[in-house]
């Protein structure tokens, strides 16, 4: 079968180039389906549909996405996002210990993991510039390395197997935020030997919105304590015990009630990555984004995303005049991509996309350039 029979099976690419599946990966028709399946379960079975499958799914469901990451079985629980799971692995090493409180990251991390770092006083947050410059900031000070494997403004992928060596070295722990890898990038998180990993299903997984997912490294999982816990990491949660008893493994990692039509939604996009293969779908990617930058070049247009393809990602992100407004005419001509402030016009097409597509988008950027049409929307400022 090939990648674009696919395109079927996605109901807004019918009407528009839709370009943005780094930011919001297009929606199945079956994630639909899905919904209405939750639907039906809790219109006819009610509160019986807890023990018919509801309340596991923080588990099955993250079984799922361990398998398209490199876990093994039992060690991905989902959440509502990112932010969640990141805190949920720093209330492992509470209280914190004043001689291992540094914290190390990149410059070009995503702002809701800085923002949480950032807001713990007890932690010693270093920001470098780069993954080369994090191996060299980490000593036997560093308590955490929430590191980013595709960095969201330039795609570029983090030499992370490096980090995560000298990490290890110092005995620091690496929190692996893979959102802009997972379903468009290989990974394998058991044979990276990562402590964490943290992504969600808004991208590349086409799995949308709260549907965050946790790693835990099976060995620590069976021994950390994270403090940020609810009913559903107890031994025994249906037991209603007034104290806490861990349950065992990644389970314990678990908070609250689940968010139950999220996870119906979220496993249609991630049932055709598994069929389709990450291998694959990086294959077909890295020609396509080779395709955008050949265009882009040809085009005058500079860019701002790896040429190397062994570091980069799934996106390529194009620098014009006034890139703001350029994106807000591309909207109006139903030509879905999205900029990033300081970075450019970003264009991440999926396996669905075809290169017609692309060649389009990028004739339509250099049209809108040299006509100049962009100008009426100067100060548009529409993002997300």
């Amino acid at each position: 079968m090939e990648l674009t029979d696919y395109r079927e099976r996605f109901p807004i690419l019918r009407d528009t180039t839709y370009l943005i599946n780094h930011s919001l990966g297009a929606m199945p028709a079956a994630a639909e389906d899905r919904v209405l399946e939750f639907t039906r379960m809790w219109r006819e079975r009610g509160i019986r549909a807890w023990a018919e499958g509801w309340w596991e799914m923080s588990m099955t469901v993250g079984d799922q996405i361990g398998r398209i990451i490199g876990a093994p079985s039992g060690s991905t629980v989902m959440h509502q996002n990112v932010a969640v799971a990141e805190a949920i692995v720093l209330s492992c090493f509470r209280p914190v210990d004043p001689h291992r409180n540094r914290v190390v990251y990149e410059e070009g991390n995503f702002p809701s993991v800085r923002y949480l770092y950032q807001a713990q006083p007890e932690l010693d947050v270093v920001v470098v510039q780069d993954d080369r410059a994090i191996v060299d900031a980490i000593d036997d000070r560093t308590l955490l390395v929430p590191i980013t494997h595709v960095l969201f403004k330039t795609g570029e992928i983090q030499d992370v197997e490096a980090i995560i060596r000298r990490a290890h070295e110092v005995g620091a722990h690496v929190v692996l935020d893979a959102y802009q890898s997972a379903g468009i990038v290989p990974l394998d998180v058991a044979a990276l030997n990562v402590d964490f990993a943290v992504g969600g299903s808004v991208k590349w997984l086409c799995g949308g919105p709260g549907n965050g997912w946790l790693y835990i490294r099976p060995d620590l999982a069976d021994v950390l304590e994270p403090t940020f816990v609810g009913w559903q990491a107890h031994a025994r949660p249906f037991g209603f015990e007034p104290e806490l008893e861990y349950a065992d493994g990644a389970a314990r990692f678990l908070t609250g009630t689940p968010n139950v039509p999220a996870l119906y939604a979220g496993t249609a996009g991630y049932d055709l990555i598994e069929e389709i293969g990450v291998e694959r779908i990086r294959e077909n990617s890295v020609r396509q984004t080779q395709l955008l930058i050949d265009l882009c070049d040809e085009a005058g247009f500079e860019v701002g995303s790896p040429r190397d393809p062994a570091r980069r990602g799934g996106t390529v992100t194009v620098r014009t005049p006034e890139f703001e407004a350029v994106h807000s005419e591309l909207g109006e001509r139903e030509i879905i991509c999205d900029f990033r402030p300081d970075a450019g016009i970003r264009i991440g097409p999926h396996y669905f996309n075809t290169d017609d597509e692309l060649r389009f988008a990028i004739a339509q950027i250099a049209e809108i350039v040299e006509t100049g049409t962009y100008e009426r929307h100067f100060g548009a400022t529409t993002r997300f």
